[in-house]
């Protein structure tokens, strides 16, 4: 997974999510709306609001997707978690990118292997 911030805009993150593995490792199937969590030494707030350019899978096409932080592990983390935030989906972006993300991890869903997150 590969993640860029611009200095110019804290609030817009380039996310680029190449393998299935990634993917389920970041996404949050618990959270309303879906979500991601985004590893990042940046600091953020709870309630900060982000945009995204999502890149999944080697798509051509990015996923412009709005939300807020609801999730922030920091450097330094017990059971040294990878430090980052996660980002719960605006209601107007999850329709489609919760469900491509979902078709991507088919099968892969409710499984008990650890996450960035649980």
């Amino acid at each position: 997974m590969v993640m860029r911030q611009p200095s110019s805009k804290p609030g817009l993150l380039t996310l680029t999510i190449k393998d299935k593995s990634a993917l389920y490792l970041a996404y949050m199937p618990f959270v309303k709306n879906g979500g991601l969590f985004i590893p990042t030494n940046s600091n953020y707030r709870l309630g900060d609001e982000v945009f995204m350019l999502l890149n999944l899978m080697g798509e051509d096409e990015k996923l412009p997707v709005a939300g807020r932080v609801i999730w922030m592990t920091p450097k330094g983390a017990q059971g040294k978690r990878t430090a980052g935030i996660g980002v719960q989906f605006s209601e107007q972006d999850r329709g489609n990118t919760q469900r491509k993300i979902e078709s991507y991890l088919a099968g892969a869903l409710g499984g008990d292997k650890p996450t960035h997150t649980m």
